[in-house]
């Protein structure tokens, strides 16, 4: 089964554009994707495949403190089930 972050990294590769990274290259952990020039609006619709993806429901002001994708990963690693 794949893990947590490789399930993610799929989500941002098929769902994403984030500046200077094309999919399949090594996604930045650590880069908060609001400042990789991701619209707010493509963030929000994220959100709801992360929620659906990982069977999970993440309040939004939650999600907005989760914009790095390793804190996203350590958290859905605490609390998906």
């Amino acid at each position: 089964m794949a893990s947590t972050e490789e399930r993610l990294r799929k989500l941002v590769d098929d769902n994403l554009e984030i500046e200077g990274r094309s999919a399949g290259q090594p996604l930045d952990l650590d880069r908060n994707i609001a400042e990789a020039g991701v619209p707010s609006p493509d963030i929000v619709a994220f959100w709801k495949l992360v929620n659906e993806e990982f069977g999970i429901s993440i309040p939004a002001e939650t999600f907005a403190g989760l914009l790095t994708p390793r804190s996203l990963v350590e958290y859905l690693d605490a609390n998906a089930g």
